[in-house]
Order: structure tokens, then C-alpha cells, then sequence
């Protein structure tokens, strides 16, 4: 039985859509042709950091991140950044009695606008407050200790092969892979998904009916 679901966070709970607008808007690249170098990195299996040394190659994440913060255009996240299926189905878990976390590969100050959309899960905590990020163990161990249950009662859910799936399999935890944005369309088919992932969704919708008890 499931006790415990633990969500990633971009292009699962959040429509990252925006978030990788204002990146190219802020470097000054056309939206389409970042989208692009984006969309090739994510095929060849790379972190979605490297993007931005095609077009600054000495690019510094935390530098620029830094700098967006004091220009009053750094992190924001709204409740229209949700996608639609996210309260409905936290808000139906709970009510079925499932522990609920949130816990993603973003910064403290990511974490901070989450909490502010006070969301019906029991703890929310980012890579950047734990100083340690996907795909390492550390991260999942973590996510093990956070969560209610046995590793075996802990389904964690994400849109990617590498960051969520394979790891989350390595530590123990059941893993539900969701088909949408470019890294779950991209792998939902994938022969290492299908083996290691518990289930493929094409909605946080399904989990209800997926976990009851």
C-alpha cells in the first residue's frame, strides 16, 4: 500500500513555460531559439543548466540567478503557473489519507513562493535548502526520511527518466512518471521508464484511483 506521495515540481506541479521565457528574455535570446537548444540538450540526456553556455559560455547559474533577484526579475511563481489537475488531485490523496510532500531540484527561494501557495501537502522542501540535488542518492534519502512509511510506501512523482525515475527506483521508492512537458513526452516510452517506473501517467488525475487504499 502507498503512504506517502512526494511531487517533483517543474513540469509536474508547475507549467515551467513562463519560468524558461523570462531565461531567454533575460539573456536576450529569441524565446523559439532557446526553446530549441533546450529541447537538444534534453534529447541527449544533459542537465537543462547547460543550455545557457551555447549562448554564454561562461555562464554562471547562481551569478545570473542572483542578478535577476536584485533586478526584481528573479523567481515568481503564481497560482496560474499550476497546472489544472494539481489541487484536485493533492486535495483527493488527502482525503484518501496519503501523506503528501512536495521536493524538487530548486532553490530556496522557489521553496519559499511554494509554501506562499499554500497547497494542501504536509512539507515542501527543494534541493536548494537541502544542499543536495537530483539525480544523487542523498536527495532520495532525504526524501525517505521526509515521507510517512517504508521506502515501499513512498511513490515519488516526476516527469523525467534520470532526475526521478532511475533514482528514485535506485533508493527503493515506487515511481510514477507523467507524460507532459518536454522531458515526459520525450522518455514516457523509454525502455529503462517502462522497466523501472511503477507507473506512466498522462494526468496527476489518475493517482487516486491508482493508490487507493
Amino acid at each position: 500500500m502507498i503512504r506517502s506521495v512526494v511531487f517533483d515540481v517543474g513540469e509536474t506541479l508547475l507549467d515551467d513555460t513562463r519560468e524558461w521565457a523570462r531565461w531567454a528574455d533575460w539573456i536576450q535570446v529569441p524565446r523559439h531559439t532557446f526553446s530549441a537548444v533546450l529541447g537538444a540538450v534534453t534529447a541527449q540526456g544533459r542537465d537543462n543548466s547547460e543550455t545557457f553556455t551555447y549562448f554564454k559560455p561562461d555562464f554562471d547559474l547562481a551569478r545570473e540567478r542572483q542578478a535577476r533577484e536584485e533586478a526584481d526579475q528573479g523567481e515568481h511563481i503564481e497560482e496560474t503557473d499550476l497546472y489544472s489537475d494539481v489541487r484536485p488531485t493533492l486535495q483527493a490523496l488527502r482525503d484518501q489519507g496519503a501523506w503528501l510532500g512536495i521536493a524538487g531540484n530548486q532553490t530556496r527561494r522557489a521553496a519559499e513562493l511554494l509554501r506562499q501557495l499554500d497547497l494542501p501537502v504536509d512539507l515542501i522542501a527543494t534541493s536548494g535548502e537541502w544542499g543536495v540535488a537530483k539525480p544523487a542518492h542523498g536527495f532520495f534519502e532525504h526524501v525517505k526520511y521526509m515521507a510517512s512509511g517504508t521506502a515501499r510506501e513512498i511513490v515519488y512523482v516526476g516527469d523525467h527518466r534520470d532526475n526521478d525515475v532511475l533514482p528514485a527506483a535506485a533508493a527503493g521508492l515506487n515511481s510514477a512518471l507523467i507524460r507532459r512537458g518536454p522531458w515526459g513526452y520525450l522518455w514516457a516510452s523509454d525502455s529503462r521508464v517502462t522497466t523501472h517506473a511503477t507507473w506512466v501517467i498522462d494526468s496527476l488525475a489518475e493517482l487516486p484511483d491508482l493508490l487507493r487504499p
